[in-house]
């Protein structure tokens, strides 16, 4: 073959091919337009939040792409984890999920982590609609661990990151403080809420009501009982996070009842905390002031008969629709040391929080996690926090509620706020918590020992 014909054969080729090469990119094209075009409906299931809070967040992602709907159930937290089984099991069950902080490991194999990046079809033209503007498949960064790290306030890398991979985003991070009945402090002639755990125990002794027979009337504050104060696991676990105590080791094993050494004297941190947590219920101490006859310490405050409540910002709006007459303060929680610091002069708070997750189930994921993605983000967040008064989970939103009259204690406390992890069975720990106040309590058996059975207890579960 000439070389003349053999170019003209290329070229002849090459012509050819360009009608082929611009149909398959126009289909590239056309799957994009299509899909945008597809009907997508994510179930969001979660617990304490209602419509009505996540609303904003909703409206604002439906209207960047109307092809999604995202419908969000509520449940009673009683039946949830139950609920959400029986749904995955059925095919039913939710693509979007609320979890808690505490149960990422035990829900870890039922969730799609966030990938590195997702590719999802959008508009060229958003300003023309999807009837007239040309699409294309686009492919967005996420977050890293490290991005975690830097965005969001420190309890939340913790949590939401195992082994590298993202399982969740929180909107908000809450963490435990003192509220009080301005009331009963001028009553008992305190001049301001105790800021140490000390001068807890004299506000407590002051506080703290009995009629003849030793039934309490009035109480100092909810510390001492495991049944009737319903965040008694994470009281517990300040107390001990502020003394010094190592909740689990590298490994992962509970060590909450280890014996450290200071100055040549062996002491168990852990042990001390639970000894100072149920003081308050045992009937020989100065500070009593707890009982198993009291009602729920939510409701205990709000009915005007306790002092001083350990609790967190979800539970200022009940409060105040209980207990509409007590004028309720908020301030930090107590700490071991007058300048607000605690065992080795590092201050300590708790973190309490939800976060969003994308289940494995998902029909949807990577349109799921776009969602939560968009929905964490500063603008979007603002909305929800403003609408629900809880403080935030990002650092950047700090400054904005830091002056807040309702939640700037809360916020102050995020950059020292910690958890710990729970493992697999989270609801065990719980349980293995209770069990150790509840011994300690009723004497049958010591503070060192109860921590001990219940460090036992925790590390079948972890």
């Amino acid at each position: 073959m000439s070389n003349f014909k053999r170019a003209s054969l290329i070229f002849l080729l090459a012509f050819l091919a360009l009608p082929l090469a611009g149909f398959g990119c126009k289909q590239g094209d056309l799957e994009a337009l299509r899909q945008l075009k597809e009907p997508v409906v994510l179930q969001w299931w979660g617990v304490f939040d209602d419509t009505d809070s996540l609303k904003d967040i909703i409206a604002s992602y439906r209207a960047l792409h109307p092809n999604v709907a995202i419908e969000y159930r509520k449940l009673r937290f009683e039946e949830y984890e139950q609920a959400l089984l029986k749904g995955w099991a059925e095919g039913k069950g939710p693509d979007i999920l609320f979890i808690h902080n505490t149960w990422v490991g035990a829900y870890e194999p039922r969730l799609t982590p966030l990938p590195p990046a997702l590719t999802l079809p959008q508009l060229i033209d958003p300003q023309k609609g999807v009837e007239k503007s040309a699409a294309e498949f686009r492919e967005t960064r996420t977050l890293t661990a490290q991005d975690i790290k830097n965005n969001f306030v420190p309890p939340v890398r913790d949590d939401v990151v195992r082994n590298n991979a993202v399982y969740g985003l929180p909107l908000s991070v809450d963490t435990v403080v003192l509220f009080y009945n301005r009331q009963l402090l001028d009553q008992a002639k305190l001049t301001s809420p105790p800021a140490t755990w000390s001068e807890v125990k004299d506000a407590v002794k002051a506080l703290t009501i009995q009629n003849t027979d030793g039934a309490l009337l009035q109480s100092g504050i909810n510390l001492g009982g495991s049944a009737n104060n319903n965040r008694a696991p994470d009281l517990l676990s300040l107390l001990m996070l502020q003394t010094g105590t190592t909740m689990v080791n590298p490994e992962g094993r509970a060590t909450f009842n280890e014996r450290l050494s200071l100055d040549g004297q062996a002491f168990s941190p852990g042990a001390d905390a639970l000894r100072f947590y149920t003081d308050f219920a045992r009937p020989t101490k100065e500070v009593y002031t707890w009982n198993a006859d009291l009602p729920e310490a939510q409701e205990l405050f709000a009915a005007g008969r306790l002092g001083l409540f350990l609790g967190y910002a979800y539970q200022l709006p009940y409060l105040r629709a209980q207990g509409p007459k007590v004028d309720i303060g908020v301030a930090p929680v107590p700490h071991l040391n007058t300048d607000a610091t605690d065992a080795g002069r590092k201050q300590v708070n708790f973190a309490n929080y939800w976060i969003a997750a994308v289940a494995k189930q998902a029909e949807n994921p990577a349109v799921a996690w776009d969602f939560v993605l968009f929905a964490t983000r500063p603008e979007q967040a603002t909305a929800y926090l403003d609408r629900v008064k809880r403080p935030p989970a990002l650092r950047s939103l700090i400054p904005r509620y830091q002056n807040d009259p309702d939640l700037a204690p809360f916020t102050a406390q995020l950059f020292t706020a910690q958890t710990w992890y729970r493992g697999k069975q989270p609801a065990g720990m719980d349980a293995a918590f209770r069990a150790m106040i509840d011994a300690a309590v009723d004497g049958t058996r010591t503070p060192e020992d109860a921590v001990g059975f219940g460090a036992e207890q925790v590390n079948q579960t972890l």
